[in-house]
């Protein structure tokens, strides 16, 4: 809640000095690369396949699917349809989501190690950092951590184990604006890339003002209710040219969307 808190502060902050959130932060309005993450759960390959596809045509060259399924080889089979039907210049990120042991973790992600995925994210427990800086070490395919940082003092803990080759906060968990300012500086002085987990409308600033910004997670979860939702031109995500973080709610949207 404190960290929604953070952000609506920032945004009223931005309004009022008539700035888009971003050059209240002092960046410019730069575009990051954006990845699809609408989809592609643990689906068959031939599903998958095509709903890469789908995803791809949106406008995007990056996609990320979900791992997990009930063997390393059922992964695997998935990875390679999805790859073939995307082909070789589009980017794919694979996410366990928190799913393996230690030990799995070890065999299955070796055994996805020269598929060419953008990263392997959480194959083990967040805050598991011994395991992940094992496979950060091992594999030549980056591992992704980072969406279950509760503050940047976390997200410190994580670097300075070197769990991860890469990293991804929550705007919402890692404490708003301004606890991404301090992740932001963390990733910097560590010369770690980070990216960002949901959010997007709200994470386009931030990245833009993030020194070491990698890949923005893109959904569109909130566009139903948005007057002007988020766009996406070549594969990139602009954060909008107008006061504050840029979020304007459709009410007639959130009338209609509203539970009693």
């Amino acid at each position: 809640m404190l960290a929604g808190v953070d952000v609506a502060c920032w945004d009223a902050l931005a309004i009022a000095a008539r700035l888009p959130l971003a050059r209240m932060l002092g960046a410019p309005m730069r575009p990051t690369a954006a990845y699809n993450s609408n989809g592609l759960g643990l689906l068959e390959p031939r599903a998958a396949a095509a709903e890469a596809q789908e995803l791809v045509a949106e406008g995007f060259r990056a996609v990320k699917m979900r791992l997990g399924r009930p063997s390393g080889d059922d992964d695997l089979a998935a990875v390679r349809a999805v790859r073939a039907a995307i082909g070789p210049d589009i980017a794919l990120m694979s996410d366990y989501n928190q799913a393996l042991s230690a030990n799995a973790a070890r065999e299955r992600c070796r055994q996805l190690d020269d598929e060419g995925l953008a990263w392997i994210e959480e194959p083990v427990r967040h805050d598991d950092y011994a395991t992940s800086a094992e496979l950060a070490a091992q594999l030549r395919t980056p591992v992704q951590i980072g969406e279950n940082f509760t503050g940047p003092r976390a997200m410190s803990a994580a670097l300075a184990n070197n769990a991860s080759n890469l990293v991804m906060p929550d705007v919402d968990r890692i404490g708003g604006v301004s606890g991404w300012l301090a992740a932001a500086a963390l990733a910097d002085a560590a010369g770690t890339e980070m990216s960002s987990h949901l959010y997007p409308e709200v994470s386009a600033h931030l990245l833009a003002a993030t020194p070491t910004a990698h890949w923005i997670e893109y959904v569109d979860w909130a566009a139903p209710i948005l007057q002007q939702p988020l766009k996406v031109a070549e594969g990139c995500v602009l954060p909008p040219d107008r006061p504050g973080n840029g979020l304007v709610w459709d009410s007639d949207a959130v009338a209609h969307f509203r539970r009693a």
